[in-house]
């Protein structure tokens, strides 16, 4: 069974793991209604040997507000924990949860399965609390936990789209003295990386792309797959963040900035596609759309 199904993870799994000579159940709202701690889960549930939990809230609400937090944790954590209990009490072997490197914080250089939680907003705390709710409830069952860096590919959307379309404008942007590392992961790797998550041993994981990139390296590939020149202003990174701290834009510039790489992907897995390929694919497929 995959939840989520619908989804921009959720179809590039199915379709990987049907490939693969899997019969994925997608099970979406029309099956199961919201996801909250009494969603049942019993019809949807029948004769699988095994869980992948996509389905999330993953839509900021703002850092401070108490109900944007409920919200995230009804869905993300019990809702979560709910079919943890429904999944083990029916004897399925094994449970794949989609969680986030978003866990261990925002900034970091080669973060591990084994650094201590850092959530900084409501969905990675969620992510987090729901962590432990599925090591903590899943009996007998086996359980992986992914944690993905930042998901990209066709017809990928929020940040990574609103950047495509800066490349694409063939403007000066001021990248040019970014000397930053972010893991990132394209959206077929990801998915392969859940059809590996059903055999491999249980644990907690970090797949990511075969190589980390600058934010000026990025934008260098993203132009080239676009068939757009690239200019890139040497715009200190200091005077970036202040610039960001005045305008309140600050989350953003740091994200573009800073450092955030992780290790810790599973044995016996290698990203299928290359990261230069996957990037100029991506590239590619929003110049044409």
């Amino acid at each position: 069974m995959v939840t989520g199904a619908s989804g921009f993870v959720g179809r590039a799994v199915c379709a990987t793991l049907t490939r693969a000579g899997y019969k994925p159940r997608p099970v979406g709202r029309h099956d199961v209604g919201e996801i909250h701690r009494g969603t049942d889960w019993g019809q949807a549930l029948q004769e699988c040997q095994a869980v992948v939990h996509l389905a999330a809230r993953v839509h900021i609400m703002g850092h401070d507000s108490a109900k944007g937090e409920d919200a995230f944790r009804e869905v993300n954590l019990h809702g979560t924990a709910n079919l943890v209990r429904q999944a083990a009490d029916r004897g399925i072997g094994r449970f794949v949860f989609m969680s986030t490197i978003k866990v261990l914080g925002e900034n970091g250089v080669e973060v591990t399965p084994d650094d201590p939680p850092a959530p900084f907003d409501a969905y990675a705390v969620s992510k987090t609390e729901a962590e432990a709710a599925v090591r903590e409830l899943s009996g007998d069952m086996e359980t992986v936990i992914l944690r993905p860096p930042l998901v990209y590919g066709p017809g990928v959307k929020a940040n990574f789209e609103r950047l495509m379309h800066l490349v694409a404008s063939g403007w000066p942007l001021p990248f040019g003295a970014i000397e930053n590392q972010r893991s990132l992961i394209y959206i077929d790797n990801l998915a392969d990386a859940v059809r590996h998550a059903l055999t491999c041993h249980p644990g907690t994981y970090h797949p990511k792309d075969s190589r980390d990139f600058s934010t000026a390296n990025l934008v260098r590939l993203l132009a080239q797959g676009m068939g757009r020149r690239c200019f890139l202003l040497p715009v200190p990174v200091a005077l970036m963040r202040g610039m960001g701290r005045l305008t309140g834009t600050y989350p953003a510039v740091a994200r573009l900035t800073g450092s955030f790489t992780s290790n810790g992907a599973m044995d016996g897995w290698e990203p299928p596609v290359p990261a230069e390929q996957a990037m100029l694919q991506t590239a590619r497929a929003f110049a044409e759309s």
